[in-house]
């Protein structure tokens, strides 16, 4: 089997260095950075491809031991909505360009696109420099106009189109489940013997169990109050408004329960979601507090501080949060969709939710409230369920995945389809 020494990873739209929570940032943003560090732990060299954001940072910048960041002037020097970045040609062929200088030596042994923005670019790359592609989704615009019927515009349509083509002309396409492998052959008909599944991991090293009144004391919550957490972007996808009406309709039904909630994140581009309009008109000020992303360290001791963690998201290829607060010991209670099933045993470690009513969301908050040994169990559940779930296996799995990639790609049987340089 082929050795794989060096590989170039484009994550254009987002860069692995954002804080996640702010802007476009998220579990991708971790995602990429952990595997990256543990590909090189494991003896592959990666330099990671992204656009400047006029931010200031150095062109090249080292992440860690055998990982590089470069910083690509694509496009203007500020943050643009990933929703407008299609517009924006310009930006890919100088990224194309960019990179292709960077690749030119030769060394390189494989591409890794995240999102299909970096598809787009990874596919004219392959062409260009005769490598392989191997690229993972992290989300899909066929599954997302599925679950958000109601709330919103659907996806364009040349994410669509470039979504199928990258399943059509990718050498290898990493899905975070079994779940994400039947949507790519059933919505967007990939070859099921090209799909490697490969289940995202947790850092055991930042997110593990703690006492859970000291976190709570240094956060300064009371230790009576039921303490409810939601870290993400602030959009309706991710769901906060469906947590800010089942605490609403928890209220009403049960105001005897000292229920506090804290929101970490802020909005994403066009998607972002006006809370506090929602949180004073249902007359939770008080109860509802938001706070700014924060630090991978400090999201940990939130974690520890709460009673449970919510994910009422409509949609999640995995959903990286939820592993990192079981991790830390705590329940989550996560929409029954996409990955989360999987990120979280119902029963086991957290409790599934079908659909996102109100009524539903305040069912599972009130149960954990009422059963203090359900609540104890699944902490202790949930953070033996997220020890399986280690970075390590990521890179190792991903490395499988490259090196299949690189047996099995040629130029002389390269797929015809993929797009030339603009």
């Amino acid at each position: 089997m082929s050795g794989v020494r060096r590989v170039a990873m484009l994550s254009l739209h987002t860069s692995p260095l954002e804080q996640p929570g702010r802007g476009d940032a998220g579990g991708m943003n971790v995602y990429v950075r952990s595997t990256a560090l543990e590909l090189a732990r494991v003896g592959i060299d990666v330099e990671i491809f992204t656009r400047e954001a006029g931010e200031g940072r150095p062109s090249r910048e080292v992440l860690g031991d055998g990982v590089v960041v470069h910083h690509l002037e694509a496009g203007p020097r500020q943050r643009i909505p990933k929703e407008d970045l299609p517009e924006l040609s310009d930006t890919f062929a100088d990224a194309i360009t960019d990179v292709a200088d960077l690749l030119a030596d030769g060394h390189f042994d494989v591409l890794h696109s995240h999102y299909w923005v970096s598809g787009m670019v990874g596919l004219m790359l392959s062409r260009e420099m005769n490598l392989p592609l191997v690229h993972s989704m992290h989300t899909m615009a066929k599954v997302k106009d599925l679950r958000m019927k109601s709330l919103g515009a659907p996806e364009p349509e040349d994410r669509v189109t470039g979504e199928q083509r990258i399943v059509a002309d990718a050498e290898r396409l990493i899905a975070n489940t079994s779940t994400e492998a039947a949507e790519l052959v059933s919505l967007y008909g990939a070859a099921p013997e090209r799909i490697d599944v490969v289940a995202p991991g947790v850092d055991l090293t930042t997110f593990h169990p703690r006492d859970r009144s000291a976190a709570r004391a240094a956060l300064a919550f009371p230790p009576g109050q039921f303490h409810v957490v939601f870290a993400g972007r602030i959009q309706k996808l991710k769901g906060p408004q469906v947590l800010v009406a089942a605490a609403e309709e928890l209220r009403r039904r049960r105001p005897d329960i000292p229920l506090v909630v804290s929101i970490l994140g802020s909005g994403s581009g066009s998607e972002a979601l006006a809370l506090q309009p929602l949180i004073d008109a249902a007359g939770l000020t008080d109860d509802i507090r938001l706070y700014p992303p924060v630090t991978a360290a400090h999201l940990a001791q939130w974690f520890r501080a709460a009673d449970a963690v919510a994910m009422p998201s409509f949609s999640e290829s995995f959903g990286l949060v939820a592993l990192e607060a079981q991790a830390c010991g705590t329940p989550v209670i996560a929409a029954n969709v996409g990955g989360l099933p999987q990120a979280v045993s119902d029963g086991r470690s957290g409790l599934l939710v079908d659909g996102h009513s109100a009524g539903r969301w305040a069912d599972a908050l009130e149960r954990l409230h009422d059963d203090v040994r359900l609540r104890e169990t699944l902490g202790r559940g949930a953070a033996t369920h997220a020890l399986a779930f280690g970075w390590q296996r990521t890179a190792l799995l991903t490395a499988q995945s490259y090196r299949t990639a690189v047996d099995r790609f040629s130029p002389a049987t390269a797929r015809k389809g993929s797009p030339a340089r603009p």
